[in-house]
C-alpha cells in the first residue's frame, strides 16, 4: 500500500466571483505531481488552503495521513514552500535572512544549506534585493531543504525564469525525488516544464478537477486528429473535447475509444498530444483559426 503524503477530499472555498468545488486527488511518497490549469483555474487557492493560509468552506485536507489543521504545525516543519512571489526582507543579506528562517524550525541543518548554497552557486553576502529571479527560487528552495522538508510545495516557481535556469531547476527537482521519502507539488501553468519531470498532473478549471492522474496514461488516452472540415458531422463532434477550424481542415482534441476510430477509419491523421494541448483544447473549447 503506498502511502499518501497529501491527500484532499471533497475541499470546497467559495468566493463571490469563483469557486473551488469539491476537489479531491491525492499524493504518493516518492513522485512529482505538476499541478495545472490556466491562470485562475484555482491552483493557488488549493495551496493556500493546504498551508492554512486561507480558511476552507468544507472537505478534507490531510498531510502525512493527520489533519492538516489539528497538526498544523508538526505538518508545517516537514513541509517546504517556494512561492512565485518574493516574502523576504529585502535588505537583509542572504545569511541574515536564513537566521531568521532557520529559527523556525526544529530540524534545522546547517551543514545541509550550506552544501545547497555551495551547489547552487549564491553567496551568503549578497542582499536579497540584489537577487535575479533564478538565484532567488534557488535560495527558497535551499531554504526548504535545510530542514528536512519531506513534501515541497511550488506555485509557479518556473514562471519568469530564462530557459536554461529553468531547465537547472528541474535537474534539482529530478535529484530531490531521488530521496523516495521526499514528494513535491508543482504548481505551473508551463505545461513543457512537466513533460520532463512530472510522473502525475492533476488539471484543474475554473475550480474543478479535470484529472489527477499519472503522465502516461493522460498522453495515452487523448489524441490529436486532424482532417477535412467535411467530416465534422453530429457523432463525431459527440467526442471532441475542444476544435480549431480554419479554411483548410480542422485539428481536435478527443479521448481515445474504439467507436470514434471505426468511425473516422482512415479520413483523419492521429498524433499524440503534448499537456498544453490538451490544456489549452480543454479550457478554450472551439478555437477559430
Amino acid at each position: 500500500m503506498m502511502e499518501q503524503i497529501l491527500e484532499l477530499n471533497q475541499l470546497t472555498k467559495r468566493y463571490k466571483e469563483f469557486s473551488l468545488k469539491d476537489l479531491s486527488f491525492s499524493l504518493e511518497r516518492g513522485y512529482i505531481m505538476g499541478f495545472i490549469g490556466p491562470n485562475g483555474a484555482g491552483k493557488s487557492t488549493t495551496i493556500k488552503l493546504i498551508m492554512n493560509l486561507i480558511r476552507k468552506d468544507g472537505g478534507e485536507i490531510k498531510v502525512f495521513g493527520k489533519d492538516h489543521l489539528q497538526y498544523e504545525k508538526e505538518i508545517k516543519e516537514k513541509i517546504g514552500f517556494v512561492y512565485d512571489e518574493n516574502y523576504y526582507y529585502e535588505d537583509l543579506n542572504l545569511r541574515e535572512m536564513k537566521n531568521i528562517i532557520a529559527s523556525f524550525y526544529k530540524n534545522w541543518d546547517e551543514k545541509c544549506f550550506e552544501k545547497y548554497i555551495k551547489l547552487f552557486g549564491l553567496s551568503l553576502k549578497l542582499k536579497i534585493k540584489e537577487l535575479s529571479k533564478g538565484m532567488k527560487m534557488k535560495y527558497s528552495l535551499a531554504l526548504a531543504l535545510s530542514h528536512h522538508a519531506e513534501l515541497i510545495i511550488m506555485d509557479e516557481p518556473t514562471s519568469g525564469l530564462d530557459p536554461i535556469v529553468r531547465s537547472e531547476l528541474l535537474e534539482i527537482l529530478h535529484e530531490i525525488i531521488q530521496d523516495e521519502r521526499k514528494s513535491i507539488l508543482f504548481s505551473t501553468h508551463i505545461t513543457k516544464d512537466l513533460d520532463k519531470v512530472a510522473d502525475y498532473i492533476t488539471f484543474i478549471n475554473d475550480g474543478n478537477l479535470v484529472f489527477s492522474q499519472s503522465k502516461d496514461e493522460i498522453v495515452e488516452s487523448y489524441s490529436i486528429i486532424k482532417g477535412d472540415n467535411n467530416i465534422l458531422n453530429e457523432e463525431i463532434r459527440k467526442h471532441i473535447l475542444g476544435v480549431k477550424q480554419h479554411n483548410f481542415g480542422f485539428e481536435a482534441l478527443v479521448k481515445n475509444n474504439n467507436n470514434l476510430v471505426k468511425s473516422l477509419k482512415d479520413s483523419v491523421i492521429y498524433e499524440r498530444p503534448t499537456l498544453d494541448d490538451i490544456m489549452i483544447y480543454t479550457v478554450r473549447g472551439n478555437i477559430n483559426g
